[in-house]
């Protein structure tokens, strides 16, 4: 692709390197932006930017949020004994907009994935074992994606924790084999949060 100015090769490119967008929607979105007025990108660059200099994540559950803890564990309505255990904030997302659970949540940054090169201490675990070894969780539901990935790390959190007095669920397989949760329908999302199953029937089937 032949570029007749250098600035807007660099935008271009820079664009480009964002999840999904190749070098000719990259030079759609580039040249949108120029035909706006300049006050928008400026918004736009200075959102961005205050984003990623001042975002928090949560003390509490790991979730991106504006402050120590996110508006989900501060809030006194909800269940902080129930935890659901999801991969990141776009599964936080997704059975929020189900409105069928009323639970904490702890994010863990991720799948264990050996083939990528993430091990289980890449990953927030550890926190989610010390709250259960400190009684502060009644029941773990394991809501990632039903890959191998996520089959493998539901199943080693479960040994971490099979011997402490915390009941452990995992969401119905509603979600099929191999689906991501975040393209999960709401109405099938949340008919899977709803009618969870203990973990141990999960690990016979």
């Amino acid at each position: 692709m032949e570029f007749s100015s250098k600035l807007l090769e660099n935008a271009v490119n820079e664009m480009s390197q964002l999840p999904g967008i190749g070098k000719r929607t990259a030079l759609r979105l580039v040249l949108h932006l120029l035909k706006r007025p300049e006050e928008q990108t400026q918004k736009l660059s200075s959102s961005l930017l205050k984003m990623r200099e001042t975002i928090n994540f949560c003390t509490n559950c790991h979730n991106i949020s504006d402050s120590q803890l996110c508006e989900i564990c501060a809030n006194p309505r909800r269940d902080s004994q129930i935890v659901c255990v999801v991969e990141d904030i776009r599964d936080v997302m997704a059975i929020e907009n189900t409105s069928q659970y009323r639970g904490h949540y702890h994010v863990l940054g991720g799948k264990i994935s050996p083939m990528d090169g993430v091990g289980p201490s890449d990953l927030n675990i550890t926190s989610l074992v010390e709250k259960v070894k400190d009684g502060k969780i009644n029941e773990i539901i394991f809501a990632l994606s039903s890959t191998m990935e996520g089959d493998t790390t539901n199943f080693y959190i479960y040994r971490q924790i099979e011997n402490f007095n915390v009941v452990t669920t995992t969401i119905a397989r509603g979600i099929s084999v191999g689906d991501e949760l975040e393209y999960a329908d709401e109405v099938t999302l949340g008919r899977s949060i709803l009618h969870r199953i203990p973990f141990e029937t999960s690990l016979k089937s």
